[in-house]
């Protein structure tokens, strides 16, 4: 938590749920990650946390955008962003979505597969492309196999269709998987595409670019490696891989520009057991997996917790949102220990919660309110 959330927090009360962002704190990440990788494009990923604050601080940074829909390619038009700092990086869109996308400038787009390869000739011709490629995920705690790219081979003939059809084949991307722990997983995917790269130019591609993708973590209830740490194995992976001929360079982060920019504040509404003498207590929130938290499926991101009581005595807990659905267990299984003291009306904070929070937020499931937004 940064002074200045800490600060908002003791001096305004928000009514909660709500979300409060640092902006500032997201302008510093972008900075640490440029100078982690200083040859790369840095494309924040606007699906992590789509406010204007956010969009119009990076754009005041020169920060190009990655975008997962037509409606991510207006709002940042809207808050500033040149259409040519645009990728359209989903690899499924609607045809009309390219096209008015292409209309409004964008210029460089994402496929991973020969029907979309063909919608972006249509309607988006001469633009740049990309084919995002299948790689392991081995490391991630929020994985992203399998829904999207496709085998290397596949997108070595996509490739040559795309110049056949009039496109530039300008790259290759893929993705290792959200909150990634292990650099190593970077460095096989790096070897991965350089192999590719080869296979590419031996027949005549023109290919140019290398999408490194995002999952650069930040630091939830454990440890992860330093930006630096994953930016020098990127950099040696890219030697190897590629020599003195390097590629252009692309980056597309969102958890780690603003997950630590961002504390969710919430109100415990019930402490209670569901026998008389059972050790662990369910601690109920006022907000939840509608609210929200989706990334505590399967208990996958755990997101660590601040309360009034810190410090005094601990006792196990199963942690739940508010609402009627069973499913709305956020953690049952991970240990979670919070202190025996905690009582019903208590503020509670969860540290790191500025990425894919809010765009999560259901919007009204229950009557629930979607979750409040401040950003300072």
């Amino acid at each position: 938590m940064t002074p200045k959330v800490s600060r908002f927090l003791r001096d305004v009360a928000p009514a909660t749920p709500c979300l409060v962002v640092d902006v500032d704190r997201a302008a510093e990440n972008y900075a640490r990650l440029k100078a982690a990788l200083p040859l790369a494009r840095i494309y924040y990923a606007v699906k992590a946390n789509p406010a204007a604050p956010i969009l119009s601080r990076l754009v005041d940074l020169d920060s190009c955008f990655d975008a997962a829909s037509l409606e991510e390619v207006n709002l940042c038009l809207a808050n500033g962003a040149r259409p040519e700092s645009i990728s359209f990086g989903n690899t499924v869109k609607k045809e009309s979505a390219i096209k008015a996308a292409y209309e409004a400038g964008v210029r460089m787009f994402a496929f991973d597969s020969e029907p979309e390869l063909r919608k972006l000739a249509r309607s988006a011709p001469g633009s740049k492309v990309y084919c995002r490629i299948l790689v392991g995920n081995v490391g991630a705690e929020w994985p992203l196999s399998k829904k999207f790219g496709c085998e290397a081979e596949m997108a070595k003939e996509l490739m040559v269709l795309a110049g056949e059809l009039g496109l530039d084949p300008f790259g290759i991307s893929f993705h290792v998987g959200s909150q990634q722990t292990r650099t190593d997983t970077y460095e096989a995917a790096i070897a991965k595409v350089g192999l590719l790269f080869t296979d590419l130019k031996n027949a005549g591609v023109n290919v140019r670019m290398i999408n490194i993708g995002g999952g650069y973590p930040v630091r939830y209830r454990s440890e992860v490696p330093e930006i630096g740490a994953i930016g020098d194995a990127i950099m040696g992976a890219m030697v190897e891989a590629f020599g003195n001929a390097l590629p252009e360079m692309v980056v597309e982060p969102g958890r780690f520009i603003v997950g630590d920019a961002g504390v969710l504040s919430s109100e415990v509404v019930l402490v209670s057991r569901k026998e008389k003498n059972d050790p662990v207590r369910w601690v109920y929130l006022d907000i939840g997996r509608f609210g929200g938290l989706a990334e505590t499926e399967g208990e996958a991101i755990k997101y660590a917790f601040r309360t009034p009581h810190d410090g005094g005595a601990e006792g196990p807990v199963t942690i739940a949102g508010p609402t009627c659905d069973s499913t709305d267990t956020l953690y049952e299984k991970s240990n979670y220990r919070l202190p025996l003291a905690l009582d019903s009306g208590d503020r509670v904070e969860l540290l790191a919660t500025g990425a894919y929070v809010t765009t999560y937020a259901s919007q009204g499931f229950n009557g629930f309110a979607p979750l409040a937004e401040h950003y300072i």
